[in-house]
């Protein structure tokens, strides 16, 4: 403790009476040494130690006990009172000394906290206690006593520690008399003040009260024993003591009633009643031994010969004490070792939450590459799909990109792929091209769904019939994001040819009549794929803001909230947007080159055009294949006389169908072959296209890139001292809490450490 130091002491009342060992058995001591441990490594500040509480109403006598049992002599001043806490702490060492300190009220400002945690005294007699406990009421800003500005009572605590070789190791504290009525001195405020310090010591279940009563009032109107039945109802741990029974009336019924208290027949504490006798204040320069004495023959005298010596004087009263303290410390030591535990359990887990400590520049690099390991695992894990981590828990029975599920970061990628590619089967086309009829070309049609005008689903089928420029409603998806696409248009086979004869009319060139431009099937497919852009970009923004959830999700498990708010600020964001741009760039090369004049290499575009023509050219042949149909009655024989009809197709019919089914309109016939080119080379792109941006846009930029881009190992590598301080470093408020923490815990490891040296490991 600061301020203390060794030094010759001058105790009267070690060279007057009895050692104060008389407090202690052997076996308590044992027990109040690891107490008193406790206490020297600072546990008192965490745990409720026990400990001996002197309370009473004010001037009832209680410093006059608390100065018979530890023998020091209290200072003694008219009008006096006890205007704070006192902690007596009694301590056996091989050396005397005194010290004192102050421990701050926990509601005080911090700078005053800091002025009064300097007050540490050293005395070298006991004569300088009253100077002594001036200057630390002074230091309290306690002034005197109904002087202007000046505050009655402080719940600062004055620690008086005293050491010698026959200390008991003991603590005792003597609080302020509980106020009966308020006057210029002591205000409602004051009553208040002292009700709840007495209240907040007493309710300490390790507290032993010594519930002072003065019987020179009546002990109805005396507070404190209402005080301590409300926090100890049956008395099992509240000793009442009767002062100055020298002011009893023999004889009287008043000296009835104080021997009914004093025998546990009015007011019931099972640890029961004792009498004192203190000095009085014509005995004030007397020793603890004439005191000792003179209260002997007191209690030797009258009725009080008819109690048993066990409940009257000091020295029974230090035996009594003495039990009471040792049966105590057994019960309630095994609850002080769980609490012990518990609170080193909580301590190391907030610990834990804050991380390693990383004051210095290594000790910042090594916490941030641990960080984005962690981070890294987890983002090859989710890419590859293997969700053997628990950081990847999933719920069953919500969508897939579910904000729940979108850990499982490659399940909602696949998934958003192939909503893209189906969008782009059913709705990438501007026209929809209907179903040929009467000898038409290639069907295009394909059913999708989509929203009527009241907000329902409806499932649209084009056909010839309908409308040349029939619009479609705008198309939604409600589990891949927001897809609003323009409107798209609804052709018969017929309107298609009619919109490729109008592009062909105007890009005629040099070609044969019969023949059409190359270039048209690059106007015909650029108008038919124009919504292609707007789609991938759609697709690529909602990977994009799947990847950044995802990113920001593994950020806050692998770290604290601090620490993921600087990493976003200086890498992540920046990481994730380059990737953006970086995916849009490569968009952009695609639809350049989409822009180009049309180039295949895939047999599939060929084998398209083939099948087309043949189906084209096959329902035209079974169509005049009907029409050549010729029936005739034809004579019997075999079953009799009668006639049959026979179905045969008439060659000359046929040839003349075949004949007018060439198309003599030369615009019309390259418009047809057009179109059929057309529809075949966008089927070919169309594939191309999804696995183009699926691959290298998507897995390219935005996915397969994660682990490496964002936070790997060699990121961490590579930033500046001045970036990893920026990120790593402790909040002062952290570093204050690691620090108390610390300081925690290594005070309750030396607590267990005592406690098993003791009492045996357990």
């Amino acid at each position: 403790m600061a301020g203390t130091s060794s030094s010759h002491i001058v105790d009267p009342g070690a060279v007057s009476t009895k050692s104060l060992d008389t407090l202690q058995s052997d076996a308590q001591r044992k027990l109040l040494d690891v107490v008193d441990k406790f206490r020297r490594d600072g546990l008192g500040e965490i745990l409720k130690l026990p400990q001996i509480v002197v309370c009473g109403n004010q001037s009832s006598g209680k410093s006059s006990v608390l100065e018979a049992i530890t023998e020091i002599p209290f200072p003694r001043k008219e009008n006096l009172c006890t205007r704070f806490a006192t902690e007596i702490v009694l301590r056996r060492d091989a050396t005397s000394s005194i010290s004192t300190t102050i421990n701050p009220d926990k509601n005080r400002p911090d700078v005053e906290k800091e002025i009064l945690k300097k007050f540490g005294k050293v005395i070298h007699d006991f004569s300088e206690l009253p100077d002594l406990m001036d200057e630390a009421t002074k230091m309290m800003g306690l002034g005197e006593i109904g002087g202007p500005d000046s505050r009655a009572f402080s719940r600062d605590v004055l620690r008086v520690e005293i050491c010698g070789p026959d200390r008991p190791q003991l603590t005792l504290i003597d609080l302020p008399g509980l106020i009966q009525s308020t006057n210029k001195s002591q205000t409602k405020e004051d009553v208040v003040l002292i009700r709840n310090m007495v209240r907040e010591y007493i309710s300490n279940e390790l507290t032993i009260i010594l519930a002072v009563v003065s019987a020179k009032d009546d002990f109805a109107n005396q507070g404190i024993l209402e005080r301590c039945r409300e926090v100890d109802s049956n008395g099992s741990r509240t000793l009442g003591i009767i002062t100055k029974p020298d002011f009893i009336r023999v004889g009287s019924d008043n000296e009835k009633n104080w021997f009914e208290l004093a025998q546990n027949r009015d007011i019931y504490f099972e640890l029961g009643w004792h009498i004192l006798r203190n000095r009085d204040d014509g005995e004030l320069d007397t020793s603890f031994e004439q005191r000792n004495a003179s209260e002997e023959a007191f209690f030797a005298e009258g009725k009080y010969q008819e109690l048993p010596r066990s409940m009257v004087g000091i020295s029974s009263l230090k035996t009594r004490l003495s039990q009471l303290l040792h049966n105590h410390l057994k019960k309630e030591l095994p609850g002080l070792k769980k609490e012990l535990d518990d609170k080193l359990k909580d301590v190391t887990e907030d610990l834990d939450r804050l991380g390693k400590k990383r004051d210095t520049l290594p000790e910042q690099r090594l916490f941030l590459t641990n960080i984005s390991t962690a981070a890294y695992d987890l983002l090859r894990s989710a890419v590859t799909g293997n969700y053997a981590d628990q950081f990847f828990s999933a719920n069953m029975n919500a969508a897939i990109d579910a904000p729940e599920n979108i850990r499982r970061l490659r399940a909602v990628i696949q998934h958003l792929n192939i909503q893209f590619a189906a969008k782009m089967r059913k709705v990438g086309s501007k026209y929809r091209i209907g179903s040929p009829r009467n000898g038409g070309s290639h069907s295009m049609d394909v059913e999708i769904d989509s929203e009527d005008e009241e907000g329902g689903n409806k499932t649209n089928t084009v056909s010839e019939d309908e409308a040349d420029d029939t619009d479609t409603d705008s198309i939604h998806d409600d589990t891949s994001g927001s897809i609003s696409a323009p409107l798209q248009k609804n052709l018969s086979r017929q309107a298609a040819v009619s919109w490729v004869l109008q592009v062909l009319q105007r890009s005629r060139g040099s070609e044969l009549p019969g023949n059409f431009n190359p270039m048209l099937i690059s106007q015909l497919f650029w108008e038919q794929s124009e919504r292609w852009e707007m789609l991938a970009m759609k697709h690529i923004e909602r990977v994009a803001s799947v990847c950044d959830e995802f990113v920001r999700n593994v950020l806050q498990h692998a770290a604290t909230p601090e620490i993921v708010a600087r990493l976003l600020e200086l890498r992540v964001e920046a990481a994730l947007a380059s990737s953006l741009k970086a995916s849009k760039e490569e968009l952009q090369k695609i639809i350049i080159d989409k822009a180009s004049h049309p180039m295949t290499y895939n047999h599939y575009y060929t084998t398209t055009i083939q099948k087309m023509r043949q189906e084209k050219y096959s329902r035209k042949l079974m169509q005049m294949t009907n029409d050549a149909k010729v029936s005739v009655d034809r004579k019997t024989w075999e079953a009799g006389p009668g006639y049959s009809r026979v179905t045969y197709i008439d060659p000359n019919i046929l040839r003349n169908n075949i004949d007018r089914s060439i198309e003599l309109d030369m615009d019309k016939f390259s418009a047809e072959e057009a179109l059929d080119s057309q529809i075949a080379y966008y089927k070919d792109e169309l594939k191309y296209f999804i696995a183009a941006i699926t691959k290298q846009v998507i897995e390219r930029h935005l996915v397969s890139t994660l682990p490496l881009n964002i936070l790997s190992p060699s990121v961490v590598v590579e930033l500046s001292d001045e970036d990893i301080s920026y990120i790593a470093a402790e909040p002062a408020e952290i570093t204050h809490r690691r620090a108390y923490l610390e300081t925690r815990k290594a005070t309750l490891e030396k607590g267990i450490t005592t406690f098993r040296r003791a009492i045996g490991g357990r």
